[in-house]
């Protein structure tokens, strides 16, 4: 059964979670999706990205990730990449690429 109610990526709100070490996609109250990180320093080093399944296909998973890449350059961090959801995105966003720590990029390898 397809969900043709549930909405598409522009519908969702992705904010900072510190307390559970998480940024978190909303459709209103409803978390629909989370990218899980640990806090270490200036970095954030992201480790899984899961998207309730009746919202897989509709963007979501992009959408959370652009905005946790926005969030960190616009606060001066920088991301070690261990999810491979979010090292697919940068590698095909390249325009993220100064968001990772040059130093610890994780999985992704910029340049390459």
């Amino acid at each position: 059964m397809s969900d043709e109610s549930a909405p598409a990526a522009g519908d969702i709100v992705v904010r900072d979670n510190p307390e559970a070490r998480s940024y978190d996609a909303l459709v209103g109250d409803t978390l629909v999706a989370i990218t899980a990180y640990e806090a270490e320093g200036t970095r954030r080093v992201l480790t899984h990205t899961a998207v309730e399944p009746e919202y897989r296909g509709r963007g979501v998973g992009g959408r959370l990730v652009r905005g946790v890449l926005d969030d960190l350059r616009a606060r001066g961090l920088t991301a070690t990449v261990f999810c491979e959801y979010v090292a697919g995105y940068i590698e095909s966003h390249p325009e993220y690429a100064d968001v990772v720590d040059p130093d610890q990029p994780g999985r992704v390898q910029p340049g390459a």
